[in-house]
């Protein structure tokens, strides 16, 4: 029931899809063509087209934008007397923040097809995995940020204020997603850099979900990444559950 709720308005207002995919697509055809010579320096993959390298980590980011999108609306939701209601009823605190999280992993899901789709039509994304090493990695960078995407809950679940849950959750957002592979390959990053990449829990999922997409063997990196970001996920997830009951 509670996901449904959380559910409708996408169904209500289908435009909501249409206006997350902006974004994504946005930087795809912005960075395919800033950093496009990239794919012929060194250390950059061979025979390795510079779209088929972003598409993946697109997918992790565009993701990672939308668990953003839920903590600011959970915020709301929590401010204009939604949440209150739910007290009055038999429901586990726990589970309010599950349905969202849940809807809101359907609704990347289906933006994750559609980026896929427009990707190969528009800018020619052919993965070397084909269609199943692309829909395998769709299915990571989704385990992945929804694991993640409860660092953003656990933010709004602690905070009162959209604005100032707007400004944390963006300055969190910044070195995950920048301070990662997901742009140019980790080995040709300055040393510090690359320190920081290589504990950013992002990183393993981009890494897993372009191994995928190439046809690369990454069952390794895939059961990393989910292993990494499950275990963030859940200390996360226990802290929103902590800060959502001291709220209510």
């Amino acid at each position: 029931m509670l996901t449904g709720r959380s559910l409708r308005a996408l169904v209500l207002d289908p435009r909501l899809v249409v206006a997350s995919m902006l974004g994504p697509l946005l930087m795809l055809a912005t960075f395919s063509q800033l950093f496009g010579g990239v794919a012929r320096a060194p250390g950059f993959p061979r025979d390795v087209r510079y779209i088929d390298f972003l598409v993946p980590a697109i997918m992790v980011t565009s993701a990672m934008q939308a668990a953003f999108n839920t903590a600011v609306g959970l915020t709301q939701e929590m401010g204009n007397g939604i949440i209150a209601r739910f007290r009055s009823m038999p429901v586990r605190p726990g589970s309010v923040l599950l349905a969202r999280s849940l809807a809101d992993a359907i609704r990347c899901a289906i933006q994750q097809l559609i980026l896929l789709a427009l990707s190969a039509a528009l800018l020619g994304f052919r993965p070397g995995g084909g269609v199943p090493g692309a829909l395998a990695a769709a299915a990571v960078a989704l385990a992945v940020s929804c694991c993640l995407g409860w660092i953003f809950i656990a933010i709004a679940c602690w905070i009162r204020s959209a604005e100032i849950v707007q400004g944390v959750a963006g300055l969190a957002t910044f070195p995950l997603i920048f301070a990662s592979n997901a742009f140019v390959p980790a080995d040709g990053l300055p040393g510090w850099l690359q320190a920081v990449v290589r504990v950013n829990p992002v990183t393993y999922g981009i890494e897993a979900t372009r191994g995928l997409a190439l046809g690369e063997p990454a069952l390794a990196d895939a059961l990393t990444a989910l292993a990494i970001s499950g275990a963030v996920g859940l200390a996360a997830a226990a802290l929103a559950v902590r800060g959502f009951q001291r709220r209510t």
